[in-house]
């Protein structure tokens, strides 16, 4: 299947067209085409490990994750199917819901058929894609089946309408499920109430400024813009609900400070090469990020011009689709890997198996939009991150991003978002570090990159759920205990940033004198340049640490400071900097700082001039001039 030619007059920044997302949509499709099962009910695809719900569940997955992309697909072409994808999965839709001949519950006799929702939990999420695809093709499949089939697949979905098992983004699925049944006028009451109360359940996790936390606690991340925003505001569209719109779409666009809004900081989540930022669960779904650009430009909620959103996700689908041989998101057979460019199992969660990756299908979103559209025939416009240097304080994820136009890297500070394994010591990598970029890290074996920590024999202690304390335009703060850590100390940390220096301050309280601390810095991946820089507390030797592995490939080194504390709250302070530039000034010149007692004086290279004062309970950062 030859690749679309480049279109530079159209696309200056990516040269791709709405006919290369076409084109890489029915290459996916057709790679996964020798795996499905005799009457296509599964696709089984190839890997090293089942997830957790087992082999018979990963191929529901199979099918229904990639169902989502050919009903996109052909949604978007208004039933035109020159390669016959809803026959095959209309064929399957049939054989997987047939009346079960089991063996065991969780065991049909049947190669097609599918595990059941009430007796596999994971079957509800592929419920969602089932239903979600069937209602975008409605008049060119559903309509078009015979009642005995329609019937099996309603008595299959049926069940999702109960709560959900999860108490998380889950909700959604139902949501999803009833939205194509009450479409479809079926059990439109049992559907009206599942609707009604999953949103009841996400409104309470809504904190405003556009943001959702993905359940009861404090896990914010990508989640928030493609599953949160995507579900209801998707459904309150198809339904043409303009009351449910008018409710969900505004918290899309919401303002997150007086000069942005949720989708203008979701863009710059983003590196200039079109990476997303890797922070948070789930990453092998990769460009599922571009969904929400897309799903502002289809209901109307969107800051963005119909040019910015192409160049966003056309940068994002071929960051991970046009790279070189062995280092895509594909692999020789053409198939979606678990990992980010290539294969990486450290980044795969139990509940993934070898279709999980298939919900990058979601960032197929923008199809649905006409080729006539203007987000289809607008000239690309450049990312907020290759325009101009610019910090983004976000308030109820307490979360400060950071980019350089020099050379379009991000950077996220985090300093309020949580997710620990179990609720115990054990940390998630892509989680609890202080700091993230669309190019480095984070390691995920040896030293921990980005971290402040307790040395004990060696070895630190891990930082615990991030408290947030405040933030404002160039900084972010928040509170954490070590884990394991002695108790009664508590760790106050600030970041503040400019360009491309970020001070990093912590103010430990409630240690023994003598407590060794370390702070690390960026995993140096190549082309970037990492710098460490002692400023206050920290002994003036920086260590070279050996390095882990991350998702960009393995980082030569970490840089590392370390200090002890004093009989007091003992304040350490390095500055750090992260670049593509060539041959950059070392850090240390970015910034004239003057340290007094726990008043921090920084004076930044233009000239601007901030005061940071640390104590225990609410840090401050005021400009004083400039």
């Amino acid at each position: 299947m030859p690749t679309p030619s480049e279109n530079r007059e159209l696309s200056p920044r990516t040269g791709w067209t709405r006919a290369h997302w076409e084109r890489s949509a029915d290459r996916l499709l057709l790679a996964v085409r020798p795996y499905a099962s005799p009457r296509r009910g599964l696709i089984n695809l190839p890997g090293a490990r089942p997830s957790r719900s087992g082999p018979r569940s990963d191929g529901l997955e199979g099918y229904a994750r990639t169902w989502l992309l050919a009903a996109l697909r052909v949604a978007g072409a208004r039933g035109d199917d020159p390669h016959g994808h809803l026959d095959r999965y209309a064929e399957g839709l049939a054989s997987g819901t047939q009346p079960p001949v089991k063996t065991s519950e969780l065991c049909p006799a049947s190669p097609d058929a599918w595990p059941l929702t009430t007796h596999v939990r994971q079957a509800i999420v592929e419920a969602a894609s089932v239903a979600l695809g069937l209602r975008l093709t409605r008049p060119w499949l559903w309509d078009k089946l015979d009642d005995r089939t329609r019937r099996r697949a309603v008595d299959w979905l049926l069940p999702a309408l109960g709560p959900s098992p999860v108490d998380n983004n889950w909700w959604l699925f139902g949501l999803t499920v009833a939205g194509f049944l009450q479409d479809a006028g079926i059990e439109t009451d049992r559907a009206k109430a599942a609707i009604e109360r999953a949103l009841e359940r996400i409104d309470q996790w809504y904190l405003g400024d556009g943001w959702y936390s993905d359940g009861p606690n404090r896990s914010f991340d990508h989640y928030n813009a493609w599953a949160l925003h995507f579900y209801p505001v998707l459904h309150a569209y198809l339904s043409d609900d303009q009351d449910l719109l008018d409710r969900y779409g505004p918290r899309l666009h919401a303002q997150l400070a007086a000069h942005t809004r949720q989708l203008a900081a979701h863009t710059r989540l983003f590196g200039a090469d079109g990476a997303p930022m890797p922070y948070g669960r789930s990453l092998t779904y990769r460009f599922a990020a571009a969904a929400a650009p897309w799903l502002g430009a289809l209901t109307g909620h969107t800051p963005l011009s119909p040019g910015a959103t192409r160049r966003l996700a056309s940068g994002t689908l071929k960051y991970f689709l046009d790279r070189p041989e062995g280092r895509g998101a594909t692999d020789a057979a053409g198939l979606l890997t678990l990992g980010w460019h290539g294969p990486y199992p450290p980044v795969v969660q139990h509940y993934s198996g070898p279709a999980s990756p298939y919900w990058a299908s979601k960032g197929y979103l923008g199809l649905l939009l006409p080729p006539e559209h203007p987000v289809w025939t607008a000239v690309e416009e450049p990312l907020p991150a290759e325009t101009e240097d610019a910090t983004v304080t976000l308030g109820p994820p307490g979360l400060l991003i950071q980019s350089t136009a020099a050379d379009g890297l991000v950077r996220l500070h985090n300093h309020g978002s949580n997710h620990h394994v179990d609720g115990g010591a054990d940390e998630d990598p892509c989680y609890s570090r202080f700091a993230y970029s669309t190019a480095t890290g984070p390691t995920f074996d040896g030293v921990p990159d980005n971290h402040f920590g307790l040395l004990t024999e060696g070895e630190s202690t891990t930082r615990g759920p991030a408290v947030p304390l405040g933030g404002g335009p160039g900084w972010a703060a928040s509170l954490s205990e070590p884990r394991p850590g002695p108790p009664g100390v508590r760790i106050v940390s600030v970041t503040l940033a400019h360009g491309r220096a970020e001070l990093r301050a912590h103010l430990v309280t409630g240690a023994e004198p003598g407590t060794l601390v370390r702070q690390t810095g960026w995993a140096t991946t190549p082309g970037r340049t990492a710098q460490l820089h002692p400023v206050h507390g920290y002994a003036a030797e920086v260590h070279q640490l050996a390095a882990g592995s991350t998702l960009f490939g393995p980082a030569s080194d970490i840089r590392a400071l370390r200090g002890a504390t004093g009989t007091a709250a003992s304040l350490f302070i390095a500055l750090a900097s992260l670049t593509a530039e060539p041959d950059p000034s070392p850090v240390h010149t970015l910034a004239d700082i003057q340290v007094t007692g726990h008043t921090v004086r920084v004076t930044w290279q233009n000239g601007t001039t901030c005061r940071l004062v640390l104590d225990s309970a609410a840090p401050t950062v005021r400009t004083e001039d400039g």
